[in-house]
């Protein structure tokens, strides 16, 4: 069986704290009873061994205990949550779904049988092996996402090698290769997995307070909405060792805010993509954007400033989509980066550069100055084509309180000459009022 080293541990852990859901606490006896239960549930609908289920759930004692059931029953999971409502019927399609379990706000979980029928090779593949699968969905923040499909096995491989054991909040979602990553850490360890009602700033810190959470995966949006809110000054966060941060770039005016808020949290820097999982980083410093990626399982290189990594986890390939991988196996992230000595920065993707001129200009570089800005929310920078520069930068930003589009654009540039180049500087700036972020909590690059 594939969790077999999971198991033995829960039997060791048996009463430690598993997962906190709705202020309930739940044990490692109890998930592994319900990981039992399940599994007599799966046999008695005769769900066959490789086949595609659909989950559609956020985390809870039973989406978490009917994970790891389908996967020691070498199923093909797809989790979705209400975060790609919108997109569900048509990812469904392109998984060729078999089976759907729900899982209702209540912990309350419905099975049903689809339409459809997996022959994809892929899919095949896996059922030869006598292999679980896991098919994740990116976020497709600035194009259409892509449905890559994991081999289980590799990616249960690291958490094999057992860790200091922590309580995190699963604040990731369950259909992202980050929130699965901490769900199978922080299990595989002994460590609680704190659930909460809303990803909001209070829902979240509050939950830290409550439960003594030492560890906050977030993103730097979210980062950034913690500090507008000011929430953190409502809660007790002395028991928050790490912050872990990853998904898309960090402003650097975020970070060093952040860190001088808290300088006794450890601030981590993630790297991961959902078709390589999620690599063992290092940052320089609390207040550094510089890390060492890798670790067993990890090769990296750089070819023309992009980072290219080979991962035993990675992807066996794209279901709608033709391979990224060289012809040696090597997937191309589209990051670019800066390196010094063992040390590397992600500058931003390369789809997202704006060429003016000949001279690169950063998104996120750029972003970082916007927001050190007093009356800042948000702002996400991007390219507009140009006749005579090829590109011009432009602005979109969210203001705290209302402000003179013309009175606000002056005070960008006039603050901007002082802490970048000329041609970084925004020609064009909008004021708007929406969010610019998706509900994964990743800044949406698309106006």
């Amino acid at each position: 069986m594939n969790i077999d080293f999971m198991r033995r541990n829960f039997a060791e852990y048996q009463d430690r704290d598993a997962i906190v859901w709705c202020d309930q606490t739940f044990t490692y006896s109890w998930l592994l009873n319900q990981i039992n239960t399940w599994r007599t549930t799966i046999n008695e609908n005769n769900l066959p061994h490789g086949a595609v289920v659909i989950l559609e759930a956020d985390f809870s004692p039973n989406a978490v205990a009917l994970f790891l059931a389908l996967v020691e029953h070498q199923c093909i999971l797809v989790p979705l949550t209400s975060s790609v409502e919108t997109k569900k019927a048509e990812f469904i399609e392109i998984a060729q779904g078999e089976y759907r379990f729900s899982i209702d706000e209540t912990d309350q979980v419905e099975i049903s049988k689809l339409p459809y029928s997996a022959a994809n090779s892929y899919y095949q593949e896996l059922r030869q092996r006598e292999h679980p699968g896991l098919l994740v969905f990116s976020s497709g923040s600035t194009g259409k996402s892509k449905a890559a499909v994991h081999d289980m096995i590799h990616l249960l491989a690291k958490f094999e090698s057992r860790r200091r054991a922590q309580r995190a909040i699963s604040f990731l979602l369950y259909d992202h290769i980050g929130g699965i990553n901490t769900m199978l850490h922080m299990l595989s360890n002994g460590g609680c997995l704190i659930t909460v009602p809303e990803r909001t700033p209070d829902s979240v810190l509050r939950a830290v307070e409550k439960h003594h959470v030492a560890v906050l995966p977030v993103t730097p949006t979210f980062l950034n909405l913690i500090l507008l809110s000011e929430a953190y000054k409502r809660y007790d966060l002395s028991s928050l060792e790490i912050v872990t941060y990853g998904t898309e770039p960090m402003p650097e005016s975020t970070l060093k805010r952040f860190h001088e808020l808290f300088p006794n949290t450890v601030m981590l820097q993630m790297y991961g993509l959902s078709e390589i999982g999620i690599m063992r980083t290092k940052s320089k410093s609390s207040d550094s954007l510089w890390m060492k990626i890798g670790g067993e399982g990890f090769e990296t290189r750089i070819v023309d400033g992009t980072l290219q990594i080979k991962a035993h986890s990675a992807m066996l390939g794209y279901l709608n989509a033709p391979s990224p991988f060289t012809e040696d196996g090597w997937f191309n992230t589209d990051d670019l980066v800066e390196v010094d000595g063992e040390y590397m920065r992600v500058l931003g993707r390369k789809s997202e550069l704006i060429n003016v001129g000949g001279e690169k200009v950063y998104p996120a570089e750029v972003e970082s100055v916007i927001q050190e800005m007093e009356n800042v929310a948000e702002a996400t920078v991007y390219g507009e084509k140009n006749a005579i520069t090829g590109n011009i930068v432009c602005a979109r930003v969210r203001l705290v309180h209302d402000e003179g589009l013309r009175e606000f654009t002056r005070r960008l540039r006039s603050y901007c000459r002082t802490r970048l180049q000329a041609h970084k500087i925004p020609i064009k700036v909008t004021l708007v009022d929406e969010r610019q972020y998706s509900e994964r909590f990743k800044k949406q690059r698309k106006a």
